[in-house]
C-alpha cells in the first residue's frame, strides 16, 4: 500500500489526488493520513541510518574490538541520550542487494584502506538522502591515497548506470592508473554486467567486499558520516535542493577526508 501512496504523491500535480485515489481504489482520507506521517517516518529512517554509520566508524576505529558497551559509551560522550538496546539490535541497513546469479570479484584490498599513489585504489558506495519528492541516491568513488571524492553521481534510482556514471567521472578527472583497484560491496549495481563491462573497458580491476559487511567498505562509510555531519540529517524539500547541497559539499575546497 505504501507504494500506492508514493505513486499518488509523485503524480498528484499531474492527475490530481481525487482521480488517482479513485483509479487505484484507495480512500483519500487514508492517503492524506499517510502523507501527514511521511516526514516523521523519513526522519526516523534518516536518524537510524546515521546511527548505523556512527556505530560503524566507532567499531572500525577501535580495530573492531569494541562491543556494544564500549560503542554505547562512545555514542553517549557528546552528552546525548542513546538507548543501549537500540545500539545492540541495530544492524546495518544498506542498499546492498547481492545479485545471487553473479560471481563476485575477489577482495583485492583486504580492509587495507590506504594507498601511496593517487589513482591506484578507489572505494565506492551508495547512500540514499530523503527528500519531499522521494529518495535521492548518491554514488561516490573515494581515492584512498588523497581521501578525496574523485567521482560521483546522483539520481532518483540506484540502478547500475548510477555507479557507472560516477566511475566515468572518476576516470575522467581522477587520473586513474591502468589496473586501478575499484572496490565496493556486492550490491547488484556493482555485480551488474554493465558495471563489470565498463571496468574492463577502462582497464581497471574490480574488488568486492563481503555481503553485509560494512567494515569491508569502512572508508566509504566514514565519508557518509562526514557528509551527514556537515550538511545535517534532514529531509530536503525536493531533489534539486538536495543535489545543490551535495554538489556544494563535495566540490568546495576542503582538507582531504581523514
Amino acid at each position: 500500500m505504501n507504494e500506492t501512496y508514493v505513486f499518488i504523491e509523485a503524480e498528484k500535480t499531474t492527475h490530481g489526488v481525487a482521480f488517482l485515489c479513485r483509479l487505484l481504489k484507495v480512500a483519500r482520507s487514508s492517503f492524506y493520513a499517510w502523507l501527514a506521517t511521511a516526514k516523521n517516518r523519513a526522519a526516523r529512517r534518516a536518524a537510524d541510518q546515521t546511527l548505523v554509520h556512527e556505530i560503524t566508524v566507532i567499531h572500525v576505529g577501535s580495530r573492531q574490538t569494541y562491543g556494544v558497551p564500549r560503542v554505547h559509551a562512545e555514542l553517549r560522550r557528546p552528552g546525548r541520550q542513546v538507548n543501549r538496546k537500540r545500539v545492540a539490535r541495530r544492524k546495518r541497513r544498506s542498499l546492498t542487494r547481492p545479485d545471487r546469479k553473479a560471481r563476485p570479484a575477489p577482495d583485492l584490498i583486504g580492509r587495507d584502506f590506504h594507498a601511496e599513489v593517487p589513482g591506484t585504489k578507489l572505494v565506492g558506495d551508495i547512500t540514499a538522502l530523503p527528500t519531499g519528492e522521494g529518495r535521492l541516491y548518491l554514488a561516490c568513488w573515494l581515492d584512498l591515497a588523497t581521501r578525496e571524492v574523485v567521482g560521483y553521481s546522483m539520481a532518483d534510482h540506484h540502478r547500475a548506470e548510477l555507479v557507472v556514471d560516477a566511475l566515468d567521472m572518476a576516470h575522467g578527472r581522477g587520473g586513474l592508473q591502468p589496473g586501478c583497484v575499484i572496490h565496493s560491496d556486492r550490491g547488484s549495481e556493482y555485480t551488474s554486467t554493465r558495471f563489470r563491462d565498463r571496468i574492463t573497458e577502462l582497464s581497471l580491476r574490480q574488488s568486492c567486499g563481503r555481503t553485509g559487511s560494512c567494515f569491508d567498505s569502512a572508508a566509504a562509510e566514514s565519508f557518509w558520516v562526514l557528509l551527514k555531519e556537515e550538511i545535517g540529517t534532514r529531509i530536503w524539500p525536493d531533489r534539486a535542493t538536495a543535489r545543490a547541497d551535495i554538489f556544494d559539499f563535495i566540490e568546495r575546497p576542503r582538507c582531504p577526508i581523514g
